[in-house]
């Protein structure tokens, strides 16, 4: 017996099989032995064996009969005596053994047996011929079920594939296994059994992995779909019912695997051939699934309600055995082939965007500019459903793999990563969208990466300190060598990047925490940030279309020429193209404007921002305890060495949201803003780009303008109680008016406007707030120098802005006269044509600087009534009176006519308004002597007959009360007074050159030395070049006021000069006062 078990171990392993490939191998060899020498060429069997006997039939189950109730059932009743417990059955393993073989793998020695079953048992003639030759005793036992199994699968069938044999194998050896268990056999019988399941188990599952691989060594029915695609069918009834289905064969339910069977039976293949061929066996699988989705070229827009999409995910979800193939993340990809060949990016690409789904802008939004709101509200509603079940299937994914174990997360982290890197040309300026991956792609994994991180980002941040802030510099997973930095030089980087490396041996590795963080904030700056660049884009690019189409139609001139046809054409394009771009505005809004989306993104972007605050703050006790303002001059190097987009990222969505959907601000984060806002702006040294500071001050513009029944817009309400805001704001817009004066940048000058007209408006919104009012009067006490500079800037920009928006206004007049007289249309066409260009290009500049001159103009009546002192000091005064006068002059003067211009309302331009502001700012310093002084001394524009036009218009226009007129006229009464006192203390006669300021030409009153350039000039002139220019004007070397020091022995010769001038008693000469002039319409 010993002789014949050692010849049959070669043929018949005891165990399950061991290696897929010998397996194969051996299987092809025994059906090329069977070719050529037509019988087998295997072992004897141990024993012959016992003739199956069928199972005792169950007895059914009798019901007992229902008794009536009682009248009055009892309350306590004995207790029923305990039965015996029966002993547990006895396993006969002679006869349970075969019968179970039988049972699950549907072969027989016995040709009787199988004729019973009406072809439900096959008869293994060869198999039985073998065994009675070697041993006439052997049984149907497992140490033959290699041979069995063998036999049964070469024999084939004319309706089963190999696969659902064996799969049907598989799930008749649960149900057995199953009902052992139940049986409840004692544990040695128990052992026993189990052994045997233990062997066909192995048999079966080793069996189909090689099916699924290599379906061509076994014999299967013509016609029949075999291999990988076998999995399809019941792994796409893990989602839905779906018509795919189809490919599943007309087997009876228990020859086929089911949907419920799917994922139990994928586990045991990955658990038997888990690094000895698992990926070759599911890599397939998996590409056949995606496969159908990259098929599915309607996208999200499909009309079937069962997509394949759909139905392939639902199938993936939950299997994570994928990341174990090449397929998940392949090498060598380019930057746009990641979303088609790696294993997911077929499905992470769908999307709403109509650059790669055009069919969906068409379907959902053609002609949106025709249809009603809430027909475009059904449309983004049902979209955005199909948009939330795509990305919670990924969601799903992703989590599951993520939480399978270390090796399958760290997986899933490098996909990510790949994803990033290879798209980070993303994040330039100019961005050709065939290399890179689309919008759709990046802002569904960072959704994946958003869900991720909701457990770290609780509403009271306990989990903020599990992110290392030096991550980047030690770890390579993401690719920052290109990226700028918030504040730091490369030197910089590279300094703290070594003294990383020299503690890199005893760093823990990063947290799953970091490294999500790490992933979401990359992801939303090459993601969605850029998307919304894009957005953004559009919606510039249809702006520009409109004006075109603007100016076309207004500019008849072709008709009736050789070129209408052309000229019509073309506008029939352009017109085409603004409606193909509409279509495409409205299926970005589906995605971007999603309030889930926005939901998230506002959650991390919360905390993000409470994260930058803590890493800057240095007693690092944000947000539980308010950070201390401003923050320390030095900047700490985990912060400066943090790339840009940390920062810039949360400009650009919150700027986003005030600007495209405001009431999202409602849901959370309002205060975390201001807070960001407040602590960066009051510490302006911290942050590099003035872009970014700027952008700052504009989330704070668009937070308050009017929103729905908000006069204060979303913000208004936060910026007016917050007591940070309180306390810090209003110095906050001043510094900052003063700092962006210098922003190195080509186009500086014109920044500085946008920002100080947003300024002003903040200011203007906030000043009936009497908290904020008390902030200014500290401000000015506690640090008069620098409100000074605001003050001396914000008078430069009336001063520059006024002059232009007059200017522009009288060019205007003077074209449109030349466009109504006579000889207008005799004048050449490319003449009049050049006119009318410059007439539009006046226009515009006009209404910039008449908006932005009225805002400034504002400010400055609101200062000039709150906080006198700092526009009354000598470096101040003069300039503003004489910017005062010279703009009175214009509006009430003689060439008032020249601002006659047709349709003021279409530049914004009114007059009386900005006469009335004039005469405001004149009255709040009217009790200032420094600025009665000044306006009496400014001899180029000043005149009395001036004021009193001004006071006559004001009368009738109502532009000023009776008390305000009266105190106008009084106060040009003090100023008349004022000017002849200094026309006799200054006709002094011919000033020597020496006492003359080098810059104003005046007689110097405090002089002082310049320390490099040695120049000798007046301490009120050195000091007013300073506020807007901090170099000496000389040679342009640095220059501080406290630098500067005073000739004194200048400064004696020219008192003894004034002494001895005014002891000559020079002659006054008191200038006529000119008649005002009727220019009041």
């Amino acid at each position: 017996m010993d002789d014949q078990n050692e010849s049959s171990a070669s043929n018949v392993p005891k165990s399950s099989l061991t290696n897929p490939q010998d397996d194969a191998d051996r299987i092809r060899l025994k059906r090329l032995a069977k070719l050529q020498a037509q019988q087998a060429s295997g072992s004897s069997g141990s024993s012959t064996p016992s003739p199956p006997t069928p199972p005792p039939p169950k007895k059914a189950k009798t019901l007992p009969s229902p008794s009536r109730p009682q009248d009055r059932p009892p309350i306590f009743q004995s207790p029923r005596p305990v039965a015996k417990p029966s002993a547990p059955p006895k396993l006969d393993i002679t006869i349970w053994e075969p019968e179970t073989i039988v049972q699950v793998l549907r072969v027989t020695l016995k040709r009787e047996q199988a004729e019973r079953s009406n072809g439900q048992i096959i008869w293994l003639k060869e198999v039985a011929s073998e065994v009675a030759s070697q041993d006439p005793s052997q049984r149907l036992s497992s140490e033959i079920a290699d041979q069995l199994v063998m036999s049964r699968l070469e024999s084939g069938s004319a309706i089963q594939t190999s696969f659902e044999y064996l799969t049907g194998c598989w799930r008749r050896l649960r149900a057995a296994k199953s009902a052992f268990f139940r049986r409840g056999y004692n544990p040695e019988d128990l052992t026993r059994g189990m052994a045997v399941f233990e062997k066909l188990h192995g048999l079966i599952v080793s069996y189909a992995g090689l099916s699924l691989q290599d379906p061509s060594m076994f014999d299967q029915p013509p016609g029949k779909i075999t291999g990988p695609k076998e999995l399809l069918p019941p792994l796409l009834g893990l989602a839905t019912s779906s018509p795919l289905t189809s490919l599943s064969s007309s087997s009876t339910v228990s020859e086929t695997l089911e949907s419920s069977n799917v994922e139990p039976f994928l586990a045991d293949l990955a658990a038997r051939f888990d690094g000895d061929g698992l990926d070759d066996i599911l890599g397939g699988v998996f590409k056949e699934l995606m496969q159908l989705v990259a098929m599915d070229r309607q996208g999200l827009a499909s009309t079937d309600g069962e997509s394949s999409w759909r139905s392939a995910l639902g199938a993936v979800e939950g299997l994570v055995a994928m990341t174990r193939i090449p397929e998940w993340n392949p090498r060598g990809l380019t930057s746009s082939f990641i979303e088609l060949l790696s294993l997911l990016g077929p499905a992470a690409r769908l999307s709403v965007f109509a650059r790669e789904w055009p069919q969906i802008a068409q379907t959902y939004f053609f002609e949106p500019e025709k249809r009603s709101q809430s027909d475009i509200d059904g449309s983004n509603t049902n979209l955005r459903a199909t948009l939330h079940i795509l990305q919670q299937s990924l969601f799903t994914i992703f989590n599951s793999a993520v939480r399978a174990g270390a090796p399958s997360r760290e997986a899933v982290l490098d996909y990510l990563a790949s994803a990033l890197n290879l798209n980070l040309k993303r994040g330039g300026m100019q961005v050709d969208r065939t290399q890179v991956a689309s919008d759709g792609y990046m802002i569904n994994l960072q959704i994946v990466l958003l869900r991720l991180a909701e457990p770290f980002l609780d509403a009271k941040f306990t989990k903020i300190d599990k992110v290392d802030p030096l991550y980047l510099i030690h770890s390579p997973r993401l690719d920052t060598s290109d990226e700028t930095r918030i504040n730091a030089t490369v030197e910089d980087v590279k300094a703290l990047a070594g003294e990383a490396k020299a503690t890199s041996s005893t760093a823990p590795a990063p947290n799953f925490i970091t490294e999500v963080f790490y992933l979401t904030a990359a992801f939303n700056h090459y993601g969605l940030v850029r998307t919304l660049g894009f957005y953004n884009e559009l919606e510039r690019h249809l702006d520009d279309i409109d004006k075109y189409l603007e100016r076309i139609e207004s500019d008849r001139s072709y008709v009736g020429t050789p070129m209408e046809a052309q000229a019509r054409a073309a506008v029939e394009k352009v017109k085409g193209d603004k409606a193909r771009l509409n279509m495409e505005v409205f299926a970005y809004r589906v995605q971007i404007l999603d309030p889930d989306l926005i939901f998230r993104m506002i959650g991390f972007t919360t905390f993000l921002m409470a994260w930058l605050i803590r890493l800057a703050d240095p007693a690092k006790k944000y947000p539980t305890q308010q950070v201390t303002l401003p923050l320390p001059q030095e900047v700490s190097p985990a912060f400066k060495t943090l790339p840009e987009y940390f920062f810039e990222d949360i400009v650009e969505f919150y700027l986003f949201l005030v600007r495209h959907t405001p009431g999202s601000m409602d849901l959370a984060g309002k205060k975390e803003l201001v807070e960001f806002i407040l602590t960066f702006m009051s510490s302006t040294w911290y942050i590099k780009n003035p872009y970014l500071k700027a952008k700052l001050v504009q989330i704070l513009f668009y937070g308050i303008l009017p929103y729905g029944r908000d006069k204060m817009g979303v913000m208004g309400p936060i910026l007016n109680s917050h007591p940070t805001a309180l306390q810090h704001l209003i110095p906050i817009l001043m510094s900052f008016y003063v700092e962006v004066e210098q922003t190195g940048a080509h186009s500086q000058f014109y920044d500085k406007f946008d920002a100080r007209r947003n300024i002003a408006y903040i200011l203007k919104a906030i000043w009936t707030n009497p908290d904020h009012r008390e902030a200014l009067n500290r401000e000015v006490h506690v640090n008069m120098a620098n409100f000074v500079r605001f003050a001396n800037l914000l008078m430069n920009d009336c001063t520059y802005l006024l002059d232009e928006s007059l200017s522009k206004l009288s060019e205007i007049h003077a074209i449109q006269i030349e466009m109504a007289s006579d000889g207008w249309a005799t004048r050449p066409q490319q003449e009049r044509k050049d006119r009318e260009k410059a007439l539009q290009g006046a226009e515009q500049q006009a209404t910039s600087y008449i908006t932005l001159g009225k805002s400034m103009i504002d400010l400055l009546k609101t200062f000039t009534a709150e906080a006198k002192a700092p526009f009354t000091t000598p470096e101040i005064v003069d300039r503003l009176a004489a910017m005062l006068n010279y703009n009175l002059d214009a509006l009430v003067g003689p060439k008032c006519l020249n601002l006659n211009v047709k349709n003021m309302d279409k530049y914004r331009f009114n007059p009386r308004q900005l006469l009335s502001d004039i005469i405001t700012v004149y009255l709040n310093l009217s009790d200032q002597q420094e600025f009665v002084r000044a306006v009496a001394g400014e001899g180029r524009s000043y005149k009395k007959s001036l004021f009193e036009r001004a006071g006559g218009i004001a009368t009738k226009r109502a532009l000023k009360s009776s008390t305000e007129v009266e105190q106008l006229m009084m106060f040009v009464t003090k100023v008349e007074e004022t000017k002849l006192l200094i026309e006799a203390e200054d006709d002094l006669g011919e000033i020597p050159d020496d006492f003359l300021d080098p810059l104003m030409y005046t007689l110097m009153r405090d002089p002082v030395k310049l320390p490099s350039s040695k120049t000798t000039i007046d301490r009120s002139t050195i000091k007013a070049h300073l506020l807007s220019d901090s170099h000496d004007p000389f040679n342009r070397s640095p220059l501080k006021i406290e630098d500067v020091t005073p000739d004194t022995e200048l400064r004696v010769k020219i008192e003894a000069w004034l002494v001895e001038q005014r002891s000559k008693g020079m002659v006054v000469d008191v200038p006529e006062v000119a008649m005002p002039m009727d220019v009041e319409d």
